[in-house]
């Protein structure tokens, strides 16, 4: 895991959901669809991340769905405030905190949800961030296709295999740099997605890095028209494949 993965930028705002769970799992939900559904996986930062929840709350305005935010680390959090300032790294043990949370331990936590949300809603969706592009590319797998659609931005841990076996609409919201979404991977999404017969949406942010999405500054504007951009381009993608494709 590269250190893009823990830096960013916390915004100023307050979320609107609320504490809950699903499939036994404590969960921040917000926006009240009773038929259609938005599952955010986290990025390193966890599902309490002000960040997430409030980009979750412009989801389920926009969208027009309920937007779920799971706990997949097992009520570990990193603390914000230590993963933001680099001088602090030290104090965190990242490589036993994966190795706790890898794909092996949080993977079937992470079907067994989509699967409670997909039982509960007539239309499903899923938007990963970082950590979580590779829980929602599991979920779009053709041995699942738990999700109408999935989306995913600057994804980290994701497999040539786990590529191939999509099986859902896809969407991939990749910035120029970064060290764990690679040109090499780029380049073969780009070239093996399209022969999946699958929709396909990949937008690509020059300029940008790793986590703009979820932790860009937004008092800097080409950040800021980046994480704009995003969030537009993931609103418009659920909006077609949850609301209008029916």
């Amino acid at each position: 895991m590269a250190d893009c993965c823990v830096k960013g930028f916390r915004w100023d705002a307050t979320p609107k959901g609320r504490n809950d769970k699903v499939a036994g799992i404590d969960c921040y939900v917000t926006g009240s669809n009773e038929g259609v559904a938005i599952m955010m996986i986290h990025d390193l930062f966890g599902w309490t991340f002000s960040n997430t929840r409030i980009l979750a709350d412009y989801y389920a305005e926009e969208v027009g769905a309920t937007v779920l935010v799971p706990d997949f680390f097992g009520g570990e959090i990193l603390p914000a405030e230590t993963i933001l300032d680099d001088s602090r790294w030290a104090e965190l043990d990242l490589a036993a905190f994966l190795a706790r949370n890898s794909k092996a331990v949080r993977g079937p936590e992470i079907i067994k949800t989509a699967e409670a949300l997909r039982d509960s809603y007539r239309r499903f969706g899923v938007m990963g961030f970082c950590f979580g592009g590779w829980g929602a590319f599991h979920i779009g797998a053709k041995d699942k296709q738990l999700a109408d659609c999935i989306s995913v931005a600057h994804p980290t841990m994701v497999e040539k295999t786990e590529i191939d076996a999509l099986a859902v609409p896809v969407q991939i919201m990749a910035p120029e740099m970064d060290p764990m979404f690679t040109e090499e991977l780029k380049e073969y999404s780009n070239r093996v997605i399209p022969k999946l017969e699958i929709a396909y949406s990949y937008q690509y942010f020059p300029g940008l890095e790793h986590g703009f999405a979820i932790r860009g500054n937004p008092k800097k504007d080409g950040e800021r028209r980046g994480m704009e951009r995003a969030k537009n381009a993931a609103v418009s993608w659920f909006r077609e494949w949850l609301l209008e494709n029916e």
